[in-house]
């Protein structure tokens, strides 16, 4: 999902900015919805086949997808294009579970927050500046506010949500490392069909002991569609229209949007103090990406 950011920034500067901006602005915020519709969706069919079922259907759908998208010529991959490409697919595997079972045990708003702090943790981690130590601060005790103990505090739940933090910062990482040296979407490609193979066997055990029902595979194909297809294209043709930093920007809405389909879909209601720790590391990440944006 990389463009170059010279066309993109031509493209928002060019006569006919202002309409462009609104399409791109439309895309994403269609894709944030998308996303957590795919995921509040798969929570459904946690009760017939679980989180590992849902993932593991999840990841067959993105595996058919991307692999057709990127058409990886594996045969010509070198060991240092290959290497970055199987990390990338062990935190493909990785990431999606942690997530699934972090929104089972804590809610989707909660489960997705924590996860938010990846890609935040990346942006934070290359500034040296003054105003992103502040932007970390604030994360930070939005953090603390959302893992304060209570009667009810699922740790397990807690520590899976920045579990699959700390994997959306490697997915980032590794995407970075395997955009140099492949071209086009065939690391992505590779890695998604490779997930999709680790996630052979999991299908096998879980369908064994839960029906596959058709309910639940609609669900977990839903997922599979709106969490991780249709992002992948729509987010491809936003970052045409609006500048790359300007997309940083909005990926915090994604978190509000979480806890609000989670709020409507699944009837996940949150404490006010959680939603004050949302809005924490929201601010912080736009802080942070309107601060970079000016000094760029």
């Amino acid at each position: 999902m990389t463009t170059s950011t010279a066309s993109t920034d031509r493209t928002a500067n060019g006569p006919q900015a202002d309409g462009s901006r609104a399409t791109g602005i439309a895309m994403m915020l269609g894709s944030a919805l998308s996303n957590q519709l795919g995921a509040a969706t798969g929570a459904l069919a946690f009760p017939a086949i679980g989180p590992a079922g849902v993932v593991a259907v999840r990841q067959w759908v993105a595996a058919v997808v991307l692999l057709a998208a990127g058409r990886p010529r594996v045969r010509r991959f070198t060991w240092s294009q290959w290497w970055p490409v199987l990390l990338l697919a062990l935190v493909f595997a990785t990431m999606n579970l942690s997530l699934y079972t972090a929104v089972s045990r804590v809610g989707l708003g909660l489960a997705v927050t924590l996860e938010f702090l990846g890609p935040l943790t990346v942006a934070l981690a290359a500034s040296r500046h003054r105003a992103d130590l502040v932007c970390a601060l604030v994360a930070g005790a939005g953090v603390v506010s959302l893992l304060r103990p209570r009667p009810t505090t699922d740790y397990l739940g807690l520590g899976l949500g920045l579990t699959a933090a700390a994997c959306w910062a490697a997915y980032i990482l590794l995407n970075r490392l395997i955009g140099a040296r492949l071209p086009g979407t065939e690391g992505p490609g590779a890695a998604a069909a490779l997930s999709g193979l680790l996630y052979l066997p999991v299908g096998a055990v879980v369908f064994t002991h839960h029906a596959l029902t058709a309910r639940a595979l609609a669900c977990a194909t839903a997922a599979g569609l709106l969490s991780s297809v249709v992002p992948f294209l729509v987010d491809m043709l936003a970052l045409r229209r609006v500048p790359t930093q300007f997309f940083g920007v909005f990926m915090s809405v994604h978190p509000v949007m979480a806890a609000l389909v989670g709020l409507v879909v699944l009837d996940q209601r949150l404490p006010l103090a959680d939603w004050l720790a949302i809005a924490a590391v929201v601010a912080a990440n736009t802080a942070s990406a309107l601060t970079s944006a000016r000094r760029a």
